[in-house]
């Protein structure tokens, strides 16, 4: 019976992947281990984590690595944060865990060239010379002419095995060599990755800092220091820009157009785009085909161009040194209808373009009107008048900034939709570095406690902001309602 060779590390298009219980799985994509549902291989085990590791193909090599679970990864017995398939691995998922057995999947035998058959004299012949010439010595005796056909044939088929040898041999040290530059690289770009997320949160220490010190100076009565302001604000512009400069590096190796542009964006509302979770551009990616699959977009931004609101709104975040595109939040909130009553709650109906409640309009500085048990516009209710209404907002927002939310603006946003002392009394449970405490900690940390109206109230936003900035990247047929920020 005839073996078939493993395909080369460079040829591998595919894996077979078996598992503890047996089964036996086919992969020729990248793809998830782990116990949560969306892992295409889903194992429920203690030493598990949610997302575990990920198996991925790097310069056309296959790789696993490690998604900084908490039991580890260990690649035939040591523990590695990533490690190349080659001809095949062993994994455990923690040192106790499951054992998986990663191979390259071995391609089908090519079928044989046609030909035509021998007949059956011409088999008879050929056998007869087989017998002659190829046959053991022992078989019968023989001439010097079938000796020297027997040993020029032998010589060739040492050749033959030689060079089989040689090639086999200088295709493994190519695989080899392959496989330990993708490894390289893939640990060169780890590093960078990491010297990219301590640049970031070296800044983010610095918002944190400056957003607490407003915030004493507005509740003690002081006006701020205007130039102290402003250096702060050209410091913090040049770290940015450097940062930008730095990452850029980083994204050009491996992202499209639009992914760079989902991350610019989350780094824009205060998160560290290098530390987002290997699933966020796609799940950003999905909120964004849902916008596209409606007119809700296209409506909302030509209504909010009709009646001038872009360029007020804008200013207003500006001016607390916030993202001017906190726009999106008023259109998700109400998609920009200053006239809007949401649906009851026991705090009262939420009213106006920001949706505020009467509790948190009073504390914002606005009047709330004799109708606010009914959900109808009232015209003595401060809340149905957007500018004002408007205002209170971007206070509100800057205010929650200064929190425990420590500038993040995806926890702002949860805050804003559930109440951010919910988010807080969360967020409390969790280490006050902003390495730990961000909006991807709190999915890993408290997803089950997270209403899923708040998660999709965030990702609609962030995936709103993505295609304003550049609507036609996504098929819109008009240009970003904030483009005129370009100008500044």
């Amino acid at each position: 019976m005839r073996g078939t060779e493993p395909p080369r590390a460079s040829e591998v298009s595919a894996l077979v992947v078996r598992l503890p219980d047996g089964r036996v799985l086919g992969f020729s994509n990248s793809f998830f281990i782990g116990r949560e549902p969306g892992c295409e291989i889903q194992l429920d085990h203690v030493h598990v984590s949610r997302r575990h590791a990920e198996v991925l193909r790097l310069r056309g090599q296959w790789i696993i690595r490690d998604l900084q679970s908490s039991n580890g990864v260990f690649a035939d017995g040591e523990r590695v944060d990533a490690a190349p398939i080659g001809e095949g691995v062993t994994i455990t998922l923690g040192a106790d865990g499951p054992m998986l057995q990663i191979d390259p999947a071995t391609p089908a035998e090519a079928p044989p060239a046609e030909r035509a058959e021998p007949t059956t004299d011409e088999n008879t012949l050929l056998d007869a010379y087989a017998r002659r010439y190829f046959e053991s010595e022992s078989d019968e005796p023989a001439g010097g002419r079938t000796l020297m056909i027997r040993k020029a044939f032998r010589n060739i088929q040492e050749q033959q095995r030689r060079r089989q040898r040689v090639i086999i041999a200088a295709v493994a040290l190519v695989a080899l060599c392959a496989a330990g530059y993708a490894l390289y690289e893939y640990r060169l770009i780890s590093e960078q990755e990491k010297h990219a997320q301590g640049f970031f949160y070296a800044m983010k220490v610095v918002d944190v800092q400056f957003a607490q010190l407003e915030q004493r100076m507005a509740q003690s009565g002081h006006a701020p220091d205007h130039q102290q302001v402003a250096q702060y604000m050209a410091q913090r512009r040049q770290m940015e820009s450097e940062y930008e400069s730095y990452v850029a590096g980083l994204y050009d190796r491996k992202l499209n157009e639009k992914e760079r542009l989902i991350l610019r964006v989350t780094r824009m509302f205060g998160e560290c785009d290098v530390a987002a979770p290997p699933d966020y551009v796609r799940e950003i990616t999905r909120y964004i085909g849902m916008w596209q699959s409606t007119g809700r977009f296209a409506r909302a931004v030509k209504l909010a161009q009709d009646l001038g609101y872009p360029q007020k709104i804008a200013a207003a975040f500006i001016a607390r040194d916030l993202p001017p595109q906190y726009f999106y939040l008023a259109m998700q909130e109400s998609s920009f209808d200053a006239f809007r009553s949401g649906p009851p709650t026991r705090w009262g109906y939420a009213k106006g373009m920001w949706q505020f409640i009467p509790e948190t309009g009073r504390t914002y500085g606005l009047k709330i009107g004799p109708l606010q048990s009914v959900p109808r516009p009232d015209p003595d209710d401060d809340r149905f008048n957007w500018e004002k209404a408007t205002a209170a907002a971007a206070r509100y927002v800057k205010d929650i900034y200064a929190t425990d939310a420590q500038a993040s603006g995806l926890l702002v946003m949860a805050s804003y939709n559930w109440g951010e002392h919910r988010v807080i009394d969360l967020l409390r449970t969790m280490p006050a570095d902003p390495r730990e405490r961000n909006f991807w900690k709190l999915l890993a940390k408290h997803r089950d406690r997270l209403p899923l109206e708040t998660y999709n109230y965030v990702f609609y936003i962030v995936s709103a902001a993505v295609i304003g900035e550049n609507p036609r990247l996504f098929g819109f047929q008009f240009d970003s309602p904030l483009k005129f920020l370009e100008q500044r």
